[in-house]
């Protein structure tokens, strides 16, 4: 068994190209998660209505169920370092734009999800690359970890951005939330003009027709046991799991009656879970089998979620919201993790499409049906049946573990299938 300094998180950060790579991320997704925040505030003031909230979130991640495949294509045909710079180029704009109507008071609710709905276009083309990049910028026996590296830094972002997010509304208000998203962009863009990436990774193979590849993207990844599963069981997290995160908003105000300050504190419990779940796999990840820990932390996280909508009190609530985290950034890391290492290279671009597809995608789905179900259930209801759906798939999942781990190569070897 590898030892922790050969498995740790402060493997891939050797690499300095790696490494200028994650600082700039971070700073550029604490200024998402900010705005983010401050989006759900906004549509909360603005409407009071879950239905609202399940549509803003719809607006976010629909996009993706349009966009992802073909964003996995073009991932695989050009320059993936390029596309993520022009997507970012793209997203400070929008911020800029949220920034300028929210100043002078001319942000309402239908712009709002306008704008929103372009963004999470332009995430979804760009997640794909973004993803297929990093292997490009780490030894494949990091890869683990890399991706455990990114997900704490997303999730440290989730923790710093909904604090840094509540202070700057109560103290300057949203548009100056929206402009420090777009200062975050500017860092991000600093750090990408640095980065280099090998020419082995940027050579590119024989080119076929733009839907011959798309095609044999969408079969490769269907016939593949253990990519097909995996993303099944992300598609039930990501409809059945996902969607509290879009609820907070309604739950800080219509379950525990508190205000910006109580909706920082239950996203915030949430980033610190995922931010612990990320540590505790990211030490272990050549170490575990990984299709198992995806299987139990869906459970648990499943069952947290349940814990939230049966809580009273905030107090309560805060405790389950951590575990629900720490539950599905372990479980979303592990099946990352899992399809990532069994893709094969040329096929990474698509493969990764498609996992953006259902990760961006999916969550579109399940919070609108969460937002119309709190409608006529409340809030509590549609989160407790979302659960259920989660528990099912990772049941269904368990039964396919022998089949599914026999075809998931360790990190020194070439993946199959």
């Amino acid at each position: 068994m590898p030892s922790l300094s050969q498995t740790g998180l402060a493997l891939p950060l050797k690499n300095t190209t790696y490494g200028i790579y994650a600082a700039g991320n971070a700073v550029s997704l604490i200024g998402t998660w900010m705005q983010r925040i401050s989006v759900s505030w906004l549509t909360w003031e603005l409407t009071h209505s879950g239905l609202w909230l399940g549509i803003l979130a719809f607006a976010d991640f629909f996009p993706g169920l349009v966009v992802g495949p073909l964003a996995g294509a073009v991932a695989d045909r050009t320059d993936q370092l390029t596309v993520v710079r022009t997507s970012q180029f793209v997203s400070l704009a929008q911020a800029m734009v949220l920034f300028a109507l929210a100043a002078v008071h001319r942000l309402d609710i239908w712009t709002l999800v306008a704008l929103t709905g372009f963004q999470g276009a332009v995430v979804a083309f760009n997640q794909p690359a973004r993803l297929a990049l990093v292997p490009s910028l780490v030894a494949e026996s990091d890869l683990g970890s890399a991706v455990a590296i990114n997900s704490v830094i997303f999730n440290l972002a989730r923790f710093i951005g909904p604090m840094l997010a509540g202070l700057v509304m109560v103290w300057s208000g949203i548009a100056a939330a929206f402009a420090a998203n777009a200062i975050s962009y500017v860092a991000f863009l600093v750090a990408l003009l640095w980065v280099r990436i090998d020419e082995a990774d940027k050579k590119s193979r024989k080119r076929r027709t733009f839907s011959t590849e798309f095609k044999e993207g969408i079969r490769y990844t269907a016939r593949h046991p253990a990519i097909a599963a995996m993303l099944l069981l992300l598609m039930a997290i990501s409809i059945g799991g996902r969607p509290l995160n879009q609820l907070l908003p309604g739950f800080a105000g219509q379950i525990f009656h508190l205000g910006a300050g109580g909706f920082s504190i239950l996203a915030a419990a949430a980033g610190v879970g995922a931010i612990l779940g990320g540590i505790w796999i990211g030490h272990r990840s050549q170490s575990l089998d990984l299709v198992r820990v995806a299987v139990m932390t869906s459970l648990g996280g499943a069952a947290a979620a349940i814990g939230v909508s049966a809580a009273g009190a905030i107090w309560l609530a805060v405790p389950c919201i951590a575990v629900f985290g720490f539950c599905l950034s372990i479980a979303g890391i592990a099946i990352q993790t899992i399809v990532q290492l069994s893709s094969e290279r040329a096929m990474r671009g698509r493969v990764m499409g498609l996992y953006g597809l259902i990760f961006r995608g999916a969550p579109a789905l399940g919070a609108l049906a969460a937002g119309l179900a709190s409608v006529h259930l409340g809030l509590r209801l549609p989160v407790i049946c979302g659960a259920l759906i989660v528990i099912a798939m990772a049941g269904w999942t368990y039964g396919k573990h022998a089949r599914i781990a026999a075809v998931v190569p360790s990190p020194d070897r070439e993946p199959t299938g």
